[in-house]
């Protein structure tokens, strides 16, 4: 007869299980070396710091990031880990890594010393570009409404004015500026329209003019891979120091004429915009109770109103702007509208085969990137599980 404290056949008595306690002191123990090792990596990070300064060399190098994640995601499949979770944990810590970096060399300046005067420099955006150019050593200089009078003093021997005002009169501002412009020095403008207020710059001064739009707002606390579209204007070499002072900040640059930027952001902005605020006015007219919403709502419907609790919690007016800015939008929106109407002609037939064909066709159009949508999207939503 077997006894009870041997195993069968073995004659050797049966481990005993280790206790739920003590396994979660291992676990405890594990979490604790993690977070030596993550220590120890920033000590090493600080070193890598060191030698970027001592070399100018970028915060940002993109093909050693994806060689390191293609690597350790190999790890991981042999390991037996899901390599989209070790994924997800490597790129926090790289970026984490990334900011890191930034808050210390994106204080290094291309012109050190260089005067910079912001038109427009109490406002979000000029504010926000002045704390980023003083802490790089640049002698920053405000011109806003009532500085008009000091403009030649201001202006006496700087090598960067930047217009930072709404757009609708970037254009006479350009015009008020320029005459008190050394030769050298470069004009920019940030606004998100950028053909006329680019022709305007170029028609009231003759030195170097470029035309920046950055893809962000001053609530942004880093630059890491914040996007800046450049337009050429006139002698973007004499430019250069400019848009490498905004790579050395984070920034991913993206060059492309005005006119196709502004027929771009009538998509990307002012329709978008306008769409939200059309369902965010329809939520509000049936008096939708939000809060209880969120309690019955699935992760991408939160994702969806927060994007439209985003729009209106920001300022009015900016919005107006950019949503009504040229006569170009306003038809783009008149044809959303109809579009909308002709859809309505559906759903008053209750035409559902008629839907799931409008459906299929417009999927065929979409193609691959629905695929890259699905991913994307996947992943904000479950961010978004985790927090909520």
């Amino acid at each position: 007869m077997t006894s009870p404290t041997h195993s069968s056949g073995s004659g050797a008595p049966a481990a005993p299980k280790p206790s739920l306690d003590h396994l979660r002191n291992q676990i405890d123990a594990i979490d604790k070396q993690l977070v030596e090792l993550l220590a120890q990596r920033r000590r090493v990070v600080q070193q890598v710091i060191e030698v970027k300064q001592q070399h100018d060399l970028p915060t940002f190098h993109p093909a050693r990031e994806e060689d390191l994640i293609s690597a350790r995601r190999a790890q991981a499949t042999q390991a037996g880990l899901d390599p989209d979770y070790v994924e997800d944990l490597f790129r926090t810590v790289l970026r984490h890594s990334r900011v890191g970096q930034l808050s210390t060399l994106s204080r290094r300046g291309t012109r050190p010393g260089a005067k910079v005067l912001i038109v427009g420099g109490l406002g979000h955006m000029g504010r926000f570009l002045a704390t980023w150019f003083r802490q790089s050593d640049y002698d920053v200089r405000i011109l806003d409404r009532d500085d008009w009078p000091q403009v030649g003093s201001l202006a006496a021997g700087i090598e960067l004015c930047i217009l930072a005002v709404p757009i609708d009169i970037t254009p006479a501002v350009a015009a008020q500026i320029a005459p008190y412009l050394p030769e050298k020095c470069v004009l920019a403008d940030i606004t998100s329209l950028k053909l006329k207020p680019l022709e305007a710059m170029l028609k009231a001064y003759t030195g170097p003019v470029v035309g920046l739009h950055p893809l962000f707002g001053p609530a942004t606390t880093t630059m890491d891979k914040q996007i800046v579209v450049v337009c050429p204007g006139r002698d973007l070499e004499q430019c250069q120091w400019l848009l490498d002072q905004l790579s050395l900040w984070g920034n991913v640059l993206v060059e492309t004429p005005a006119a196709e930027h502004d027929k771009i952001m009538g998509i990307v902005q002012a329709l978008r915009h306008f769409a939200t605020f059309t369902f965010g006015q329809f939520l509000y007219s049936r008096g939708v109770p939000i809060l209880r919403t969120l309690e019955l709502s699935s992760p991408i419907y939160r994702l969806e109103l927060a994007m439209v609790g985003r729009l209106f919690a920001q300022d009015p007016d900016l919005y107006a702007e950019i949503v009504f800015a040229t006569p170009e939008r306003q038809a783009l929106l008149k044809d959303f509208i109809q579009s909308l109407q002709q859809n309505l002609s559906l759903v008053e037939r209750g035409d559902k085969a008629e839907f799931v064909a409008r459906f299929r066709e417009i999927a065929e159009w979409f193609g691959p990137f629905s695929e890259q949508a699905m991913r994307e999207s996947t992943f904000v939503v479950e961010k978004l599980v985790h927090r909520f």
